[in-house]
């Protein structure tokens, strides 16, 4: 397949925006995979600010930080991505370079704990404000469950009201796979 799948186009986006001594976001943790992605990403001088609300997502990320030597690159933090504007510092805000959600639950988690809509707008808002021009928020959306339909169309919605004199929005997304795949919106920052 030449087309790249949801993550892999995910991860293309990221590292076309983000350079070593970078700061960069993973705002929902789960697993860790995308914050040792940015680890690496960023490199010894740059930062990754990692947040989620559960302990599982924590004590995962933490592991898989420690197996890589990449625990010095990370600020993990165990609260909602809602908070970001509270947790990155002041003199931080407009030099970030990338930020990602998974949306939906924790995969292998408990899947009554999902993202939701107000939430992700409030931190995506408050993460736009704080990316460098060119900087890129990618939001992949799971919506094979109620709560993720509900989310999915709420961002839809906010995304495509986002003036286009600020930002550059793209919808990624294959229109003729089976049982609701996950999809791409990325906003970059003008």
């Amino acid at each position: 397949m030449k087309l790249e799948r949801i993550l892999p186009f995910a991860r293309t986006l990221l590292e076309n925006a983000i350079d070593e001594d970078d700061i960069a976001i993973d705002a929902t943790m789960g697993n860790g995979y995308d914050t040792c992605f940015l680890a690496n990403l960023v490199g010894e001088g740059g930062k990754v600010y990692s947040f989620d609300i559960q302990d599982q997502a924590l004590e995962a990320t933490k592991s898989r930080l420690a197996a890589q030597s990449l625990t010095n690159r990370v600020i993990l933090t165990k609260t909602g991505h809602e908070n970001v504007e509270k947790i990155i510092p002041e003199k931080l805000h407009g030099l970030v370079k990338g930020a990602i959600f998974n949306l939906g639950y924790l995969p292998g988690g408990d899947k009554s704990i999902v993202t939701n809509s107000n939430t992700t707008i409030m931190a995506v808002e408050q993460i736009f404000n704080m990316l460098a021009p060119e900087g890129i928020i990618i939001l992949v959306i799971y919506h094979g469950h109620t709560e993720g339909a509900q989310e999915r169309d709420e961002l839809l919605t906010f995304a495509e009201n986002f003036s286009q004199e600020k930002a550059h929005v793209l919808k990624y997304q294959f229109i003729n796979q089976k049982n609701n795949p996950p999809f791409i919106i990325a906003i970059e920052k003008r």
